[in-house]
């Protein structure tokens, strides 16, 4: 099993439990808020875990450049946009629908990676991206006929349309961290794509800092004051930041996006023995077409 198999798919574990958390403080915080958690108590620890692969572990700095810069900021503001979306959903759609829109970010995904870096996709991987799209599409209609009126019906309502430029900006964040961690001229692949994390993630904090101080002051302290939730959010974050970026460093984004669809399988776990919700026949119909999609990209990979 090549590295990354295993990596992404313990991010997406952690993705999940960072976004149930995340539901969880929307109750308590704004989305700015919420979202600003994922990203305060995760940098000091992104510093951290960089900190001692080099002076504990005693691998070499990786030599930045202006590349790397460009990137790793477009791919930190494109999460903190795509995160913002996200949480934002929580308060349109249940759980489980509401983070399935956002998935179109593997179709994203490749096609930013074609544009950015150039990176073509095999024609069986094409086609269990797309099967596993089929897969989303029915879970999120799920709760309308399949008919082609109201499935244009429903992919136009503002959930489906907020969840899709969610998706976007996720897929553009994860070929851009690529394209930064790629871009750096030395230094082994965990170290390159911690680097990637530390920068990222301290651009983020102080991005949300400044834009929360001018338009939510009280939420930088309501933040802090959920420290018990929030913290875990952070940790929870940055340990599936940390399997997200050193996967896509090793693999093409649209690749680990894709197997990243297994995240789908935890969420309604979640949904279903945490929060409750009721799942329906066509959205186990929709997991089943998605683990084929997943299963076909593993087996032609």
């Amino acid at each position: 099993m090549e590295l990354w198999i295993p990596i992404t798919i313990f991010a997406a574990f952690m993705q999940n439990v960072r976004s149930s958390l995340q539901k969880y403080l929307k109750g308590q915080l704004s989305t700015s808020g919420a979202t600003f958690a994922r990203f305060a108590y995760a940098a000091p620890l992104a510093l951290l875990y960089l900190a001692a692969l080099v002076e504990i572990g005693g691998y070499d700095w990786p030599g930045t450049n202006t590349r790397f810069f460009i990137f790793s900021t477009i791919g930190g503001a494109g999460q903190i946009i795509a995160t913002a979306l996200l949480v934002h959903i929580f308060a349109l759609r249940n759980f489980a629908v509401g983070t399935t829109f956002s998935k179109t970010e593997t179709i994203q995904a490749a096609m930013f990676g074609i544009i950015v870096l150039g990176e073509s996709v095999g024609f069986w991987a094409i086609v269990a991206i797309l099967i596993s799209l089929v897969g989303v599409i029915m879970i999120a209609v799920t709760r309308v006929s399949l008919n082609m009126r109201d499935l244009l019906r429903q992919c136009m309502e503002p959930a489906a349309l907020i969840g899709i430029a969610s998706g976007g900006f996720f897929g553009l964040s994860a070929v851009s961290y690529r394209a930064a961690s790629l871009a750096l001229d030395n230094g082994e692949f965990f170290v390159r794509a911690a680097l990637t994390l530390a920068f990222a993630t301290v651009f983020q904090t102080i991005v949300m800092s400044v834009y929360m101080r001018v338009r939510e002051p009280g939420q930088i302290t309501a933040v802090f004051r959920a420290w018990r939730v929030a913290g875990i959010v952070g940790v929870v974050g940055l340990l599936g930041s940390i399997g997200w970026v050193t996967a896509m460093t090793l693999q093409n984004a649209a690749y680990v996006r894709a197997l990243g669809q297994v995240e789908l399988i935890f969420t309604f776990m979640v949904s279903y023995f945490a929060f409750r919700e009721k799942i329906t026949g066509s959205e186990i119909v929709g997991i089943l077409i998605v683990t084929a999609g997943i299963i076909l990209l593993l087996l032609n990979k």
